[in-house]
């Protein structure tokens, strides 16, 4: 990009305009000499860099321009992409899965190294600039992981890195990585990592909502399996965070969100998985209860064999079983009520590898672009509970493409005790067998989007008020399936709430993260 002097452009008419939506804009203030000399000085630049820094300052009022312009003087103009460059922030834009994210920022930068990183935050924390993060851009909650009007998008994309340690037991990850890649890099050392089941979904997102992972019945959740965390707060200062340093933080950032600093490196305890078995089976619609059923006998006899991993996804004309299998072992026992079941067609049934897994998932996935939502809930083992709410979901689901063309699922995941017990996180799960329901709604035209929406949560509504009925309710909301009107902090309880807020006040003491972010997982809304 060319190096504009933010002083010359016509910023009045954007920061008034009746588009602007930053509710939670911060408040600007001039820096008197001192303050703008010790900012410039912690920066770590040249001699002329900082001179140019200082002269701009001194003349600029304080805004998101003024920001993004220090951040190109101090990193350069690969590293920072403005609105200037149209096609290219537009792609940048356009990386986020969910065309309701596709939210133009202010400017792009996007660190390549973690001083990077440190730089851009202090920019942002002195000028008390809006700012969001993003490392795969998989949310589909506007302004998540997305820009708009006077934001300071910071693209973690490039802080790829996945190195291996020489005994194998730890791999060290960048925050940028798609799953994908690191199931790539891994596939041929005979271990993995409790990851995303969906390859192209972020590292850096999955890992702080907690993750599920096709290895979690054994390992607990994703981040559990977090022997370290490099994190930089928001005064610029690098810290590690594990169970010696920093443990109060190693656990907040185990499914606390985005509210401690900004995680540039994940060291990840491996696992020895590496050859496996998985299929999917298709059930017609007519068939759905019957594999309901079947799932209720997995959740209270084949889950116990914790090698296995299943997640049901009906649609109103078809179910899916996604199974799979942590050892090479074909046609486990474990998922035997799913072999026995009418009607059953085979789509894949193989021995393979993790990698063979990624590869088979990502082809499902469609390259179409679109506006998606998703949401969660979760409830106690109940075979009639789900038979209603499926019978309920699929109504509103058949009514939903009829009315705006939209395509809804309706998906279960089962949890084990086991998995509970792996981990020491701020979630709060119960210690009991239960489910995670959650649904994805995709559609196309954004005059919809509050009627599509409206849709979804009628069906998590419905959750709520049956389960409680039936005394099968459970509080916990998962981040990583929660849409933007839910509270998933607020579901892991008080007492964790309260620890997560006394993490952040010691590690964030301006509370930057909660006053600088423009949307997010913060405990501001909790």
């Amino acid at each position: 990009m060319k190096l504009l002097t933010p002083s010359l452009l016509p910023l009045l008419p954007l920061l008034l305009s009746a588009t602007t939506t930053l509710s939670l804009a911060l408040p600007k203030r001039a820096l008197d000499n001192s303050q703008i000399n010790g900012f410039v000085e912690s920066l770590d630049v040249s001699d002329t860099t900082a001179s140019k820094i200082r002269t701009e300052m001194k003349k600029t009022q304080v805004n998101t321009n003024l920001a993004c312009w220090i951040a190109n003087a101090v990193l350069g103009d690969a590293e920072v992409t403005t609105r200037s460059e149209d096609a290219e922030i537009t792609a940048l834009m356009q990386v986020n899965w969910s065309q309701t994210c596709w939210l133009k920022p202010q400017c792009v930068v996007s660190p390549t190294e973690t001083r990077q990183v440190s730089q851009v935050l202090k920019i942002v924390s002195t000028l008390r600039t809006n700012f969001q993060v993003r490392s795969g851009g998989h949310s589909p909650n506007p302004r998540w992981a997305s820009g708009g009007d006077g934001v300071l998008l910071i693209d973690l994309a490039a802080l790829n890195m996945v190195d291996l340690s020489a005994d194998k037991k730890v791999a060290r990850v960048g925050p940028g990585n798609r799953w994908n890649r690191v199931y790539d890099v891994l596939d041929t050392t005979g271990v993995t990592v409790v990851g995303g089941r969906l390859p192209t979904v972020g590292v850096g997102g999955l890992m702080l909502g907690g993750g599920l992972s096709h290895w979690s019945n054994q390992y607990g959740m994703a981040a559990d399996r977090v022997k370290n965390f490099e994190v930089v707060l928001t005064n610029g200062s690098v810290v590690d965070a594990n169970s010696g340093t920093n443990p109060d933080l190693w656990w907040a950032l185990k499914g606390g969100g985005p509210n401690f600093g900004i995680v540039t490196r994940f060291d990840l305890l491996t696992v020895p998985i590496n050859n496996i078995w998985f299929a999917v089976y298709s059930y017609p619609a007519a068939s759905t209860p019957a594999a309901l059923q079947a799932f209720v006998e997995y959740q209270t006899s084949g889950s116990a064999d914790t090698k296995s991993s299943l997640t049901f996804l009906a649609t109103p004309s078809a179910t899916l079983v996604f199974l799979v299998y942590s050892s090479p072992v074909a046609t486990p026992a474990a998922f035997a009520p799913f072999y026995a079941l009418e009607d059953r067609t085979t789509l894949v049934e193989r021995l393979g590898s993790v990698r063979d897994l990624s590869e088979f998932a990502g082809a499902t996935v469609s390259a179409v672009s679109a506006r998606h939502d998703y949401r969660g809930v979760s409830t106690k083992i109940d075979g009639e509970l789900y038979e209603d709410m499926y019978a309920f979901w699929r109504t509103r689901a058949l009514a939903a493409k009829a009315a705006y063309g939209a395509d809804m699922t309706f998906v279960l995941q089962h949890i084990t005790p086991e998995l509970v017990a792996a981990g020491d996180n701020p979630l709060g799960l119960p210690a009991v067998a239960h489910q995670w329901w959650t649904t994805l709604i995709d559609w196309a035209s954004p005059a919809d989007d509050v009627a599509v929406r409206a849709v979804a949560k009628s069906v998590t509504d419905k959750w709520r008020a049956d389960s409680a009925a039936r005394g099968s309710d459970l509080p916990f909301e998962f981040m990583n399936d929660a849409s933007r009107d839910q509270n998933p902090i607020g579901s892991y309880g008080a007492a964790n709430v309260a620890r997560l807020r006394s993490v952040a006040a010691r590690y964030d003491p301006r509370g930057v993260m909660q006053t600088g972010q423009v949307g997010g997982w913060l405990l501001r809304d909790v």
